[in-house]
Formats: structure tokens, sequence, C-alpha cells
């Protein structure tokens, strides 16, 4: 066992051997989950601000949920409104009459502990698919480093003077902007829906190297795909993650699986896009073994809850400033594990889509953003449409 093995220890030894197949109920579930950002880190707030958050949902519903995280916090978060609505055009305003108050628990202010997450009442605002929703949190003290989601590739905006703010239609208050998500983690649809595919990965399911603002991330195009079956589609990618350990990426995947995957609503698949970040990092990863214990556990405690599990090849990297000779060694020998050793459910060969046949070790020049790790939106679209259907739903 390697080093990285050792770190990990004997929780990753609960399910080393073939796994079987796996599924959640094929009828219809009330509730799916439409849109997610994963809590990567911290960053600081601006206290009595309201932070307008514009989230694109994958399928719509009669009514939503939201879920707010403290899970990075240091100190309690006070909620002084939280409220949800349409957005009219490509800036702060909500469309007129759509904007709705969330309740916790009956009430329109809570508290939410750090280190946990909070959810919504049901809100009674019905919102079509591949809706743009305007997500506003207003906290009226201060509650510490606020828990952020980096790379949102969205613009959204923030009231410093937000006392107030949450129900405003217009966005006049809001003079402020971000690139990231705060505070807001998760929005739920009602349904009738098949349920919940959760995309699990870094950078590379994140969006990095696709259109800023496009929703052009190939979780995105697999929403598009997957719309007709009334599928929800969440996104659980952070720039930076670790299969492995944790990193400047966020809690790894193994100790953010449950909360970023296994336990969002009606989730039925979860397809995992991760590793390359443990090959080219520091400290990296030389045991492709480690790798099909962590893909195994992942397996086994997706399959607990009667969940299949799609995991993808990883992809070309040669040109990026990590890369050598001997961690692209490393990651042929987990993609062959991948094809070969039944790790998962069923796996979507990335690497073969998207490598240059003149050079395999390097993405193909069409799908290249010009960092040779990541994709642009044709190298997206080419991800998502590797993905069996069939495989997920």
């Amino acid at each position: 066992m390697g080093k990285v093995g050792r770190i990990l220890g004997a929780a990753l030894l609960i399910a080393v051997g073939t796994t079987g197949r796996a599924g959640a109920a094929s009828g219809p579930t009330p509730w799916a989950g439409s849109w997610e950002s994963a809590p990567s880190g911290t960053a600081p707030a601006v206290p009595g601000a309201a932070y307008r958050n514009v989230v694109h949902l994958s399928v719509g519903g009669s009514a939503v949920r939201i879920h707010v995280s403290n899970r990075l916090g240091s100190a309690p978060l006070r909620l002084g409104a939280v409220t949800v609505a349409l957005r009219r055009g490509t800036g702060a305003d909500a469309v007129p009459g759509s904007m709705r108050a969330a309740a916790f628990d009956g009430s329109g202010t809570a508290i939410v502990p750090a280190g946990q997450d909070l959810v919504s009442d049901p809100v009674p605002l019905a919102v079509p698919d591949a809706a743009d929703l305007l997500v506003t949190v207003e906290t009226p003290g201060d509650s510490g480093p606020a828990t952020y989601h980096r790379v949102a590739l969205q613009t959204s905006y923030l009231a410093r003077a937000g006392a107030g703010r949450a129900a405003d239609e217009h966005g006049d208050a809001y003079t402020g902007t971000t690139g990231n998500w705060y505070y807001v983690t998760g929005v739920d649809v009602r349904g009738p829906h098949r349920g919940t595919v959760v995309a699990f990965g870094d950078s590379l399911t994140d969006g990095n190297g696709s259109s800023f603002g496009a929703n052009h991330r190939w979780p995105d195009r697999l929403a598009e795909r997957l719309r007709p079956s009334r599928t929800g589609v969440l996104n659980a990618g952070i720039s930076g993650n670790r299969l492995l350990l944790d990193s400047t990426g966020g809690p790894g995947a193994l100790n953010r699986l449950d909360a970023d995957g296994l336990r969002r609503a009606g989730v039925r698949a979860l397809f995992l896009l991760e590793g390359i970040n443990d090959i080219k990092g520091t400290p990296e990863a030389t045991d492709p073994d480690d790798f099909l214990r962590a893909y195994r556990t992942i397996v086994a405690r997706a399959h607990a809850r009667g969940i299949r599990v799609v995991g993808a090849t990883l992809t070309p990297y040669q040109g990026f400033s990590g890369y050598t000779d001997a961690r692209e060694a490393v990651r042929q020998q987990v993609n062959a594990l991948i094809r070969t050793r039944h790790v998962f459910d069923a796996y979507a060969d990335f690497d073969a889509v998207v490598r240059d046949p003149e050079q395999p070790t390097r993405i193909r020049p069409g799908y290249d953003p010009g960092d040779h790790l990541h994709f642009n939106d044709a190298g997206m679209r080419a991800l998502a449409d590797a993905v069996h259907l069939a495989d997920l739903v």
C-alpha cells in the first residue's frame, strides 16, 4: 500500500471486492435536486449584506426548497431573510410577482450552527425547466467567514446595505458583483420526476475552461440530454478537489460524499470523475491501488443507499505544468483499472473521447481552452455526449 493509502486508513477497506449493481426505485419522486453548488471553502462576508445568487436549474417543478450552508463556517450563521424569485433578463431584477420568502420550520429567520446545513420549507413557486433563479440571503450581523463556492462561472450580486433588501424585485440596490456563490448550496424542485443524477468531481466538472455565464459545463449539457426523462442534474464539482485527500479544493471526495452527493433529494445515480488532482498534486498519489480502494468505497457507500455509480476515465493533461511521464503512467494504470476491474456499475471512457489521436497524452486541440488540462465548450459537450443515458436512468 502506498503513502496515500495509509492516510486513508481502514475506512477504505470496507469494499475492496467487485461491485454489484444497484439503482434507485424507478417510480416518480416528489422532490428532485435541480441545482447544486458544493461548498469549497470560506470567504470574508460583508456584515449586514444581502447576497443575490444567480442559479440555473436543470429541471422545473411546482415548488422549490432552498439549501443554505454554514458547513465550513466557524460561528453561527444568522439568516435575516432568504428569498427566491425568477430572474428577469441578465441582471439582478426579478420577474414581477415571482418573489417569494423562504421559511425555515415556519419562520422567516433562522440560525444555522457552524458545521451544519439547513433546508427551507417548501416555497410555492412554479419554475420552468432551465430557469434562472435569484436566491437572496440577507445576513443582518457578522457571522464570520461565509461558506461559499469559489468558481461559479456566473455573476451574482451584492447589496452592501442589505437590511430589508432580500425581497426587492428591482435590483437597483445590488451594486456589487461576485463570481462566487455565497451560502446557497442547492435548489430542489417538486415533481413528479424520475429522480436526480449527481455529477461529482473536480474542476473538470466545476466547468473550468467553459464560457463564463453560459452554463456550458458538461453537467449542464448532460441536463439538457436528461430533461425529457424528467431527471434533475446536480453539479457537485469543486475546482482543485481530490479523491484521496482534503486540499485547497475543499474536503476530499470521501469526506464530502454524503453531504454533496448521496443525501441530496431523489438521487438515483452518481457520476464520478475524480483523481487527476491526486496524480498531479502535492503530495502526489503514485499507487493505483489507492484509487481502486477509494473508488470501491464510494461505490459501496452509494449502493448502501440504492444509488448506482457511473465512473469516468481520467483525461489527458500533457502540456499542463504538473505533467510528468511518471504521473502519466499512473493515469494510464488507473484508467486500465476502471476499464477492466468492474469498479463501477458502468463507466464512460472520457479519455478515449477527448484525447488527441496524434498525441494520446494530450487533449484534442479543438477541445483545449489553452491550459492543456480543462475543456472549452466543445470539449464539455463531447464529455456529456459520451455518457450513456441508460446507465443513469
